[in-house]
């Protein structure tokens, strides 16, 4: 049964989608709490750690990336930690 409120790859997406270029880690996990905090929405001690696992599961090109479809990347060309969504992927988002 679907949730009224967003999953964590749901929340990923909306804080890179208006970012064709990636953002750094830090920055995304900034605009989850941010969207969290908007809504009064539990921000748990774990979060930073459940954003990166999520975020690595469906990073094309990551180790512990699960099989099936790659959401997200790092660029090759950005220094640091940036993510970026994969544009190219336009089916349903589901964790």
């Amino acid at each position: 049964m679907r949730q009224d409120r967003p999953t964590i790859v749901e929340e990923i997406v909306a804080a890179l989608a208006p970012h064709p270029k990636g953002l750094r880690r830090w920055s995304v996990m900034r605009a989850i709490r941010k969207g969290r905090e908007a809504v009064s929405r539990e921000i748990p001690l774990k979060l930073e750690a459940d954003v990166e696992r999520t975020f690595r599961r469906f990073c094309r090109n990551d180790e512990m990336r699960a099989s099936g479809t790659a959401l997200f990347y790092r660029p090759a060309e950005k220094a640091g930690e940036v993510w970026a969504l994969d544009t190219s992927y336009a089916g349903e988002i589901q964790e």
